[in-house]
Order: structure tokens, then sequence, then C-alpha cells
């Protein structure tokens, strides 16, 4: 039970790195609903088993990992953007879920991140990060190059 709730609390974050061109429809239209439209956008997102379903499934158009307080606080803080848009329809009935709570202000969940410094890895965009790439999960690598792409 205690792991469940430490899987509850965990949040991944996850950068798209290669492009749009030639990507097939179905793997174009997962990087839709997980927010990634462009290149360098990252979205934080909840450890949970659809959302992991998802990211293996565009794991070679992505890298992901475990985002650790300290990075993700920079991140909203450096690259954050007050959500401007409804919070609910007109009727009042359905809530939207677009938007990050955080320290009571709310925020969008989708972060535009310049490249990171000194590249994403010695062998390229195309080649996993087991093997000295950039594809993959990358675990709590991730906040690294998160404050290389700030």
């Amino acid at each position: 039970m205690a792991e469940n709730n430490k899987n509850k609390d965990e949040e991944f974050a996850i950068v798209r790195v290669r492009g749009f061109i030639d990507v097939g429809i179905d793997i174009e239209r997962t990087l839709n609903q997980l927010n990634l439209y462009k290149k360098n956008y990252c979205v934080v997102v909840p450890a949970n088993e659809s959302y992991t379903g998802m990211v293996r499934k565009v794991n070679d158009y992505v890298t992901w990992g475990e985002i650790d307080e300290e990075t993700y606080s920079i991140l909203v803080e450096k690259r954050g953007e007050e959500h401007k848009r409804r919070l609910t329809d007109k009727k009042g009935k359905l809530n939207y879920n677009r938007f990050l709570d955080f320290k009571g202000r709310k925020m969008n969940r989708i972060f535009r991140l310049n490249s990171p410094k000194k590249g994403y890895g010695r062998k390229g965009i195309k080649i996993p990060f087991s093997k000295g790439g950039a594809l993959g999960y990358r675990s709590d690598k991730i906040n690294e190059l998160i404050k290389r792409m700030l």
C-alpha cells in the first residue's frame, strides 16, 4: 500500500526531442494528447498506468523521467505561463483540468523550453539514452536536462 501512495505522488517530466516530419498518425495523435505539439515542449504528468502506456508508445520521439520538487519549482517559476482560459463550461457543469495548481496560482501544463546547452547527447536524437543518445527513459537525469534547457 505504501508503494501505491508513493507512486501516485511521483510525476514524470516528458520532453519532445524529435520534430514532426515522418511521424505516424497514431504516434502524432498520442503526442497531441500529451500536449507535446512541438520540439522542446515539456509536460509534467502523474505517474500512472495510462500516461506510462502513452509514453511507451511515443518512446522514439520523447525523453522522460521522474522530476524532483526543486526542478519542478524552477520550471514553473521560469517557464510557467498563467492559465487565462475558462475553468468551467458556460453552465458550470463541467470542470476543465487544463491547468496546474502551483502555490495557489493556475498555470498551463505546457512548458516551452530552449534547446539544451551542450546538446542532448553524444550520439544525437535518434539513439536511446541507454546507448548514449537522447531518446527514452532517463530516470532522474531528466532534471539535469531540464535545467540545461531553461
